[in-house]
């Protein structure tokens, strides 16, 4: 296959491939991220700076989870709010509000030196009063689907795929490359 996936995270790099049906070699690049509550803006970003930097075609993905209650944040600033704070300080960024919806996106974007796609999907659910399963993912044990008693973290890996592929635009982005005839 003529595109790169863009992690440094070769267990990232294989569930990517393992959702899209489509066996992506990944590499490493070095690549800047702007500082932007727009998911899009980021990854379009990312995406360019890739693929000035391997000079081949390139896949790069972004997350965000959203809090209603705080406006726009966390959004994209996801990890570094992890970071700093961990699942339960998580939790307790919300625990004095009513409003504990959220919604939980990402971003896909392939860039080609003429052609730019992005995709994107979403998922609404809630932020739980504290984090719950066992996950090596960030944010997964506080998020809650909506329609799901189970945080994301709780759930078995057949229920996780279901709901994670609303969270991330896989079919779209395998679709797209399919379409190119890359497999």
């Amino acid at each position: 296959m003529n595109v790169v996936y863009v992690t440094g995270n070769a267990n990232k790099a294989k569930y990517f491939s393992k959702m899209v049906g489509i066996d992506i070699p990944h590499k490493k690049a070095d690549v800047d991220e702007i500082q932007s509550l727009d998911l899009t803006e980021i990854v379009e970003h990312k995406v360019r700076a890739a693929y000035r930097n391997l000079k081949v075609p390139v896949i790069v993905e972004d997350t965000r989870l959203t809090f209603h209650a705080l406006g726009k944040l966390p959004g994209p600033f996801i990890k570094f709010f992890l970071e700093e704070l961990g699942p339960s300080g998580l939790c307790n960024l919300v625990k004095n509000y009513e409003d504990k919806s959220a919604t939980a996106g990402a971003a896909i974007a392939y860039y080609d030196g003429k052609t730019l796609k992005v995709f994107e999907s979403s998922l609404k659910g809630v932020i739980v009063e504290s984090p719950r399963g066992e996950s090596d993912f960030g944010w997964n044990s506080v998020f809650q689907p909506n329609g799901s008693e189970k945080t994301m973290a709780e759930m078995t890996e057949e229920e996780f795929e279901v709901y994670y592929k609303k969270v991330k635009p896989f079919d779209q982005i395998a679709k797209f490359l399919k379409s190119l005839k890359l497999s």
